[in-house]
């Protein structure tokens, strides 16, 4: 792989290719804000090596990376993102993991008429009457997920479930989502703090109430720090979750106290199709370790974006916006494409904790939903 890497205005620039598209006044240049350091690092890392990784294997020379550190600082990803557009001169603008970053970020780059093609963060504000046509989520729509676990935990039967979320954007959107499609009462409904790590007052909470089950969105530490206080608790309540809070970066440091609990995803190491076994095999080998979701959809953006940059040119907006909106590309998704106001139509899945080879990691064992779409389509004018 010829890739050079270079430290300038604290930011890593990757050249793709061999002529070096730094020096090609043609060149497409992104820039991606993403989380390097502190509690979401792990997650920031991912989205951009899952990312760098396609751009790698295309091998382009017209091609150029900016990536800087967000710190998970909303004023942080702002400065970052002023810098890019009027210094750096970006045409398009990727990588933000949370919520709060995206809606202090992606608004103002939009009224700039640059693209933003989002490798996770995908708030409701952004989907309905806040959609744009240079916004383009390529994950799915924030509520996606909590909407499938809402679905399964009705499946299973579980009538009184007690819910909980960090209280920010996607916090949010994740309890709405659970309870759109979940069909039973509600034995309790918290919103913590984005950042905490003591759930002890929760975890009374839940003991206290009557419920047969608990569903919770706590990505990163949080979800870390949440599921080994309520393994040593001695609650043995079924937990539904998302995929954030079970994902492969965060199963190794919370281990076996994860084991047996099903998760809802969008992506699966074990989806079988050719794109998705030569994406795990090829990320393994360049970083040693399996891919996350976050890097999945990193590299679903990153060939997203190539495909596009194949049939049209970025100097004609409107021509290289319906070549993203065709998804011209191999999802390691499998099948792939926008609903009507740019967020994926795809199947979401529900999947087990389980030890394989010494490592924890997921397996599908059902599809919670299929060809699923969102709830804002309606809502935007596109």
């Amino acid at each position: 792989m010829r890739r050079t890497t270079l430290i300038a205005m604290g930011a890593i620039v990757a050249l793709a290719g061999t002529a070096g598209a730094q020096d090609d006044a043609d060149a497409l240049k992104v820039g991606m804000i993403t989380t390097l350091s502190g509690g979401g690092a792990g997650l920031g890392q991912d989205t951009r090596d899952g990312f760098m990784l396609a751009v790698e294997q295309a091998d382009r020379d017209d091609l150029e990376i900016v990536i800087e550190d967000d710190q998970r600082k909303p004023d942080v990803a702002v400065q970052i993102s002023d810098r890019m557009i009027q210094q750096e001169e970006v045409d398009i603008l990727t990588g933000i993991v949370w919520s709060n970053l995206a809606m202090a970020v992606v608004p103002g780059a939009l009224a700039r008429d640059k693209f933003y093609l989002s490798t996770n963060a995908a708030p409701a504000q952004l989907a309905g009457r806040g959609c744009d046509p240079n916004y383009f989520s390529v994950s799915y729509q924030n509520d996606n997920l909590h909407e499938a676990a809402g679905a399964y935990a009705s499946q299973e039967g579980y009538e009184n479930t007690f819910i909980m979320a960090p209280n920010y954007p996607a916090g949010q959107d994740s309890l709405t989502g659970f309870k759109r499609l979940y069909e039973g009462d509600l034995a309790g409904e918290v919103f913590t703090q984005l950042g905490q790590t003591d759930y002890a007052a929760e975890i009374a909470q839940i003991r206290a109430s009557d419920a047969d089950s608990v569903f919770f969105f706590l990505p990163g530490g949080m979800g870390i720090s949440f599921l080994k206080q309520y393994a040593d608790s001695g609650l043995d309540l079924p937990v539904v979750g998302p995929a954030f809070s079970f994902d492969q970066g965060i199963l190794q440091a919370v281990g076996a106290a994860a084991l047996g609990v099903r998760n809802t995803s969008q992506w699966s190491k074990d989806i079988d199709n050719q794109a998705n076994r030569d994406f795990v095999e090829s990320f393994e080998a360049e970083y040693g370790r399996l891919p996350s979701l976050y890097a999945a959809q990193g590299f679903d953006t990153a060939n997203l974006l190539i495909s596009a940059m194949d049939a049209a040119s970025i100097d004609d907006p409107d021509a290289f916006r319906e070549a993203l909106r065709a998804a011209d590309f191999d999802s390691v998704r499998g099948d792939f494409s926008f609903a009507s106001n740019q967020h994926p139509i795809q199947d979401i899945y529900v999947r087990e904790v389980i030890e394989e080879d010494g490592v924890f990691t997921n397996k599908i064992v059902a599809t919670a939903l299929e060809d699923h779409a969102n709830a804002y389509v309606d809502e935007c004018e596109m």
